[in-house]
């Protein structure tokens, strides 16, 4: 059996994971349904999959307890997770980490293989771009901030990506203003 591995991200509009100069996480955007569905998807069941810059990254702004009155956060790092590194050593501050090595592509080829729950994974932008060239991601979940980060825009999600199809399957408005869409990639060929 293989199970569903989803690649979830923010952006702004314009398609950057962040932004320097004055802007807050969400961009400042979020409202009570942004983080009541974000509780709920990350309560279910599942797996999260991470390489070794968003471990350290999730790991200290969570451990640091700055994911307060965020209870998406504390449910995101109290579920088991993979972290695939060739950097890292033991022991995780995560409550329930893995650290596997090895190259990423194999490492969830052989967890889709095997786990019996899906396989989730937030940002961890390098690591999912190889994945879905791959062909490893069965869902893209771009969760769009109604923002513009031209000048100060960071972190490209699709910067240097192979070039794909998109199937959507799902769409979502939230706060009355934040789109959650949601993708089946497929690589695209001429």
């Amino acid at each position: 059996m293989t199970t569903t591995y989803t690649f979830d991200v923010f952006m702004s509009l314009d398609g950057f994971g962040a932004a320097g100069g004055d802007w807050s996480g969400y961009w400042g955007k979020q409202g009570p349904e942004l983080l009541q569905h974000r509780l709920e998807m990350y309560s279910q069941e599942q797996r999260v999959v991470l390489g070794a810059n968003s471990y350290r990254l999730f790991s200290r702004m969570l451990t640091e307890n700055s994911h307060a009155g965020d209870a998406w956060g504390e449910a995101f790092f109290n579920l088991p997770a993979t972290v695939v590194s060739s950097s890292l050593s033991g022991p995780l501050e995560w409550p329930d980490a893995t650290l596997v090595s090895g190259d990423a592509v194999d490492v969830v080829a052989k967890l889709k293989e095997e786990s019996e729950v899906p396989l989730i994974s937030h940002g961890c932008l390098s690591m999912n771009r190889a994945l879905m060239a791959a062909g490893l991601v069965d869902r893209v979940q771009v969760t769009v901030f109604p923002v513009i980060t031209g000048r100060t825009g960071a972190d490209p999600i699709f910067g240097g990506a192979e070039d794909f199809d998109l199937e959507l399957l799902e769409t979502r408005t939230l706060d009355g203003r934040i789109q959650e869409l949601v993708y089946r990639p497929t690589l695209h060929t001429s």
